[in-house]
């Protein structure tokens, strides 16, 4: 899994909002807001990881059973990748 270029996390105030720059801004205009675990996911995508990458970060952070945070870690990733996000 790979974030298209063009997409950036950005903190405006307490907000974490990813917004697309360059090229990316002509055809997505929006911005998607996302929570503490969101953002943990996206940095953890800005670095490489794959699923098994994903479930670890969140593990690691928050005390999850790995199941729920593949749930949640899957859900994620479908979102992103039905926006045309990541590749």
């Amino acid at each position: 899994m790979k974030i298209q270029q063009g997409f950036v996390l950005r903190e405006l105030g307490d907000a974490s909002v990813v917004v697309a720059i360059g090229k990316q801004a002509e055809s997505f205009s929006g911005i998607i807001t996302l929570n503490e675990s969101a953002k943990v996911l996206w940095q953890a995508l800005e670095g490489g990881a794959d699923m098994e990458g994903l479930v670890k970060s969140l593990t690691d952070v928050y005390e999850v059973e790995e199941a729920k945070a593949r749930e949640s870690c899957e859900k994620f990733v479908a979102k992103l990748e039905s926006a045309g996000i990541i590749e």
